[in-house]
């Protein structure tokens, strides 16, 4: 069985890919209160949370549930083994996937995201596998840090920046 469903919110009618508005999907997190904020934020959307390869805290580790508060009942999340069983749950034909990635001179405000588009974060300490930044090299895309005073953003910031704003662009928020 390819993806493993942890928790299931389903009063929306958003069963899968092509009633969804967005995916978010996280490659190795590292930080349980990371994963729990971000978590909290795709039940407020109901954007469906993916979590792909090794992580770097237990799925029952109390800081990821406490960062998640009690809205882990709301979350629509799927465990990934590989990369592969990501884009075999995500079906055919495939969402467009985006590349959230710092630095990068394409600004994610110039994406074009439709319904359906899937958001991959990379890990807290080293971003994405060169040969997933590779393969999807066209949808690479950063946030603008004009001071350069910092390499990159909190994962869980990064995260509502995209979602947030893609949304808006999408539903008029």
């Amino acid at each position: 069985m390819f993806g493993t469903r942890i928790c299931r919110y389903n009063t929306h009618g958003r069963n899968n890919r092509r009633d969804r508005v967005l995916h978010v999907a996280l490659w190795e997190p590292e930080i349980p209160p990371n994963t729990g904020n971000i978590a909290r934020l795709c039940a407020a959307t109901g954007t469906r949370l993916h979590l792909i390869g090794r992580l770097g805290f237990r799925l029952d580790d109390r800081s990821l549930r406490r960062a998640g508060l009690d809205y882990w009942p709301a979350v629509d999340v799927v465990r990934h083994v590989t990369f592969e069983d990501f884009e075999r749950v995500l079906g055919e034909p495939p969402p467009r996937i985006w590349c959230v990635e710092t630095p990068n001179d394409k600004l994610y405000t110039r994406a074009d995201f439709v319904d359906g588009d899937c958001l991959l974060f990379g890990s807290e300490s080293s971003g994405l596998p060169p040969s997933v930044r590779e393969r999807f090299a066209e949808r690479l895309i950063g946030i603008p840090m004009p001071t350069g005073a910092v390499r990159s953003l909190n994962l869980a910031t990064a995260v509502g920046i995209v979602l947030y704003d893609a949304l808006r662009r999408l539903h008029g928020w």
